[in-house]
């Protein structure tokens, strides 16, 4: 008995049984059901295993005590458990309900088997899911660690052509701040150039105009100290006296040419570029094609004028020591050629703007200016100026609405009735040299022109428009064209 009491004590057979009940209890919930009962009948083979085990030693452990040894443990302890484990007094069901019971329990087996087998299919399916769902996820992560990279590639760059373009920016920014400084200074040595140029010239006009004096005062002081008059000299023989042409002679025949080329240039370009100025105020063509002759006609008014002003002052200054072969008019008219630039032609273009804000025959709107056109009048006024240098001078043609079309010296616009014979408006004035037509014009020919009986009607006297100018401006402009020739004294050169 000992030695078998040693052998179940050394083979830990209850810890065995401990440890395989505790791990059962841990994973009933996890395993199926079959699992569950295979685990059950293991315990219980165990137990039947320990308990003939014990029931062997309970007989050693008797036969040991003697005949009547034990007899009382075994009837007051074996005995009744026996009974109670191994016979049932007064069942509580018949055979018919234990059928029953058995039959519904092998149908619940049979569902925990169906659903046993379901949900293992549903779980081999879930972890089929879940497998290509954890690949795809996997994939996804690639793409987006891919993705990552690419921006990261991308945003660097994108940084280094920011930086890049920011430097060229800067760079182009530091090169257009020191061309426009360049040009600044440029600019301002031309200005100066043009000033040195421009005094250059005053002094050498004063240079000559003082030699000339020089000699000549030289020349009176000589002959105020001979003590007998000196002979006349020939006209060869003096330097002053020389029968040699003077430059406007000279310069004759390519001044007539330039300034007729000047004036068809007029025609051709600046007279287009003032017609679209005043296009963008004015709609009616005809109230512009008129604005622009009266300021051409105007121009050459005014421009005579100023000439002929300018001319008694050289003439009133050269008088004094004017000594020559040449006659006094064309000494004059050789230094105005010389120094045409000192013509005043601003004067001339306020001059002009007065004259045709108190013209009737046109209109214009009140809140811009005749300036506009400016840049045609100043140049109209240079060219006529130069004209009046020639020998004959350049004129422009009389013209006054409704007289007969002369093909002679006018050519008709587009826009012309080819067969009317009057003239309703002039578009450009013809040149004339005396009664020679130089330079053709343009007027615009239609039934219905008013008929001037006279050409003289055109220059009478009409009310002043709206756009006159105030008192004070009239006074002024009406003294500073009435000035006498005595008032015109060598100062104003």
């Amino acid at each position: 008995m000992a030695d078998t009491l040693r052998r179940l004590t050394s083979t830990s057979s209850f810890s065995g049984l401990q440890d395989k009940l505790e791990s059962w209890h841990k994973d009933y919930h996890v395993i199926s059901c079959d699992q569950n009962l295979n685990k059950c009948c293991e315990l219980i083979e165990i137990t039947a295993k320990i308990q003939s085990q014990l029931f062997t030693i309970l007989s050693l452990t008797a036969v040991e005590g003697g005949h009547y040894a034990g007899v009382d443990t075994l009837k007051t302890r074996l005995l009744p458990w026996l009974g109670a484990c191994f016979s049932i007094s007064n069942p509580s069901f018949s055979d018919d309900t234990s059928l029953q019971l058995i039959q519904d329990s092998v149908e619940k087996d049979r569902r925990i088997k169906e659903l046993s087998a379901s949900h293992d299919s549903d779980m081999q399916k879930m972890e089929t899911q879940l497998c290509s769902t954890r690949l795809q996820l996997v994939s996804v992560r690639a793409e987006l660690v891919d993705a990552h990279k690419d921006l990261d590639e991308t945003k660097s760059r994108l940084t280094i052509t920011l930086l890049a373009t920011e430097d060229e920016i800067l760079q182009l920014k530091a090169d257009l701040r020191s061309a426009h400084e360049q040009v600044e200074i440029y600019q301002r040595k031309l200005g100066a150039l043009d000033g040195d140029n421009r005094e250059i010239r005053l002094l050498r006009d004063k240079v000559s105009f003082l030699s000339t004096e020089k000699a000549v005062l030289q020349e009176r002081l000589v002959r105020s100290r001979s003590p007998s008059p000196l002979p006349r000299l020939s006209r060869s023989s003096s330097p002053m006296r020389s029968e040699s042409p003077t430059r406007a002679q000279l310069t004759h025949s390519s001044r007539y040419a330039r300034h007729v080329s000047h004036f068809s240039d007029l025609y051709a370009v600046e007279r287009l570029e003032a017609q679209s100025l005043l296009r963008r105020y004015i709609a009616d063509l005809e109230m512009v094609q008129k604005i622009i002759f009266i300021a051409v006609v105007e121009s050459f008014k005014t421009a005579k004028l100023a000439f002929r002003q300018f001319k008694l002052r050289v003439r009133k200054t050269l008088s004094h020591s004017h000594f020559g072969p040449e006659s006094l008019e064309e000494a004059a008219v050789d230094y105005i050629v010389r120094n045409v630039d000192l013509y005043d032609v601003q004067d001339s273009v306020n001059g002009v703007i007065n004259a045709m804000n108190v013209n009737p025959r046109i209109s214009f709107p009140p809140e811009v200016d005749f300036v506009l056109i400016s840049t045609l009048i100043r140049e109209m006024c240079r060219v006529a100026f130069a004209m009046q240098t020639l020998d004959p001078t350049l004129d422009l043609a009389f013209a006054s609405d409704g007289e007969f079309y002369s093909d002679i010296k006018y050519r008709r616009s587009y826009d012309s009735e080819f067969t009317a014979p009057l003239v309703m408006y002039h578009v450009w004035p013809a040149l004339m040299e005396g009664n020679s037509v130089i330079v053709k014009g343009e007027a615009v020919t239609r039934r219905g022109a008013p008929w001037s009986r006279s050409q003289n009607q055109s220059r009478s006297t009409s009310p002043v428009r709206s756009r006159s100018l105030s008192p004070t401006r009239s006074l002024a402009l009406n003294y500073r064209r009435s000035l006498s020739p005595d008032r015109l004294t060598a100062s104003r050169l």
